[in-house]
């Protein structure tokens, strides 16, 4: 009962100490590709077409200091593909904006939004509903509970329209949260491989063509 107070708390007490990551003019403190990363209407746009694809997942990654604990909120919606936030992350490649870590994945689907994706590692860490702990002795997921049926938690996401996201970690748990409702909670024991610090990043996901967009991007450090 506690855990979930202080979780109401959070999300109800605003970011009045916030920084906004994003000017809503152009990309300043952002850098990617900017064959498919522009701003567009006030939002931040990554998009693809049939003549312009990407061979692989590219991110536009916050160039302006690391993360740890924090609180984020942003807005984002998604036309087509999948896509994501990355956060205590890692530049893989950076000639070509590869990005790995945590992600708080989202799609235009109807199975990943609001899961934990480990992109370039674990791979799934957290199915939508699940509360998980990852084991120091494995490093394998293991579901202690639920949040939720996952089809009920998709009921509350809106197609082809805004939908808001939240990020909340501290230490090694993390909890996502889209338009209100929890979606995964997760405790990373795993200490080699449990980052607790590191980037923020955008995902544009390779596939058929996309348009993701994000606005109101605020942070607050917990």
């Amino acid at each position: 009962m506690r855990t979930y107070l202080c979780i109401s708390l959070l999300l109800s007490a605003g970011l009045a100490s916030a920084e906004n990551l994003f000017n809503g003019k152009d990309l300043t403190g952002w850098d990617g590709n900017p064959a498919f990363w522009s701003v567009k209407d006030g939002t931040i746009t990554g998009q693809t077409t049939k003549e312009n694809p990407t061979k692989g997942n590219t991110f536009l990654i916050y160039t302006n200091g690391n993360v740890d604990d924090f609180e984020l909120r942003l807005s984002y919606k998604i036309v087509g593909g999948n896509s994501g936030i990355q956060y205590r992350s890692k530049v893989i490649n950076p000639k070509n904006w590869v990005v790995g870590g945590y992600q708080g994945d989202f799609e235009s689907g109807k199975t990943y939004s609001g899961i934990l994706y480990e992109e370039g590692g674990r791979g799934i860490l957290a199915k939508r509903g699940e509360k998980v702990v990852i084991k120091e002795d494995t490093g394998k997921p293991e579901v202690v509970g639920s949040l939720g049926k996952s089809d009920d938690i998709q009921k509350k996401i809106k197609d082809e329209d805004w939908n808001d996201y939240v990020i909340i970690a501290k230490g090694n748990h993390l909890q996502h949260f889209i338009n209100g409702t929890q979606t995964i909670d997760v405790v990373d024991e795993q200490k080699s491989k449990a980052a607790k610090s590191g980037i923020l990043a955008l995902q544009l996901h390779a596939g058929p063509p996309m348009t993701v967009q994000f606005k109101d991007i605020r942070i607050k450090k917990l």
